[in-house]
């Protein structure tokens, strides 16, 4: 019974990420969550008792583990923080397309919209975000940056991807993420 109940629970997770990062938090209904996840109306107050911030903040934790986890896999494959950032611009390229531009950043939408209304899920955006600078920023001092240096270009090189990603949805292309690849470079140095 356990396993079922972790599966329904998996699945309203996986339906939450889908449309909060399309429509954000505000356009996102829990009936739209039971309805692309299968759940039963029950399930959602069963497994997520603090409602419809609890479901959303959990989907963005889980959200930023995964791009983080991405992270790591390209930091051990990669050959030096370009190769690092330019496949992971990849990625989320290849991510956005395949949705047909509705999706970019996993977290970027909600924190966004909620980031001045809605302190505990300001808070989450805000941890997942540091996450993955300190893991940009780890990387850098991996390839001989100054502690200092490493978090300013790690900050720099999460607004450009964050830049790039909210331009290209809105854009419809993918060009503004091939111009920041090719000035990531520069960036690096």
């Amino acid at each position: 019974m356990a396993a079922k109940g972790d599966e329904t629970r998996a699945r309203m997770l996986e339906a939450t990420r889908t449309l909060t990062e399309a429509k954000g938090y505000h356009g996102t209904g829990l009936n739209e969550v039971l309805a692309l996840s299968g759940a039963p109306r029950g399930s959602l107050y069963h497994h997520f008792p603090g409602g419809k911030d609890q479901l959303v903040g959990e989907a963005l934790t889980g959200a930023g583990r995964e791009v983080d986890g991405l992270l790591a896999d390209l930091a051990e494959e990669a050959a030096g923080v370009p190769a690092l950032v330019h496949a992971l611009l990849d990625a989320l390229a290849e991510r956005m397309t395949a949705a047909g531009f509705a999706k970019g950043c996993p977290v970027a939408t909600v924190a966004l919209e909620v980031a001045s209304s809605n302190d505990a899920l300001q808070q989450i955006a805000a941890e997942v975000y540091g996450g993955w600078q300190r893991r940009l920023a780890d990387a850098l001092r991996a390839d001989g940056r100054e502690a200092a240096e490493a978090e300013d270009v790690a900050t720099t090189v999460l607004a450009l991807i964050e830049g790039a990603l909210v331009l290209a949805r809105a854009q419809r292309s993918r060009e503004p993420i091939d111009r920041v690849r090719r000035r990531i470079a520069a960036v690096l140095g």
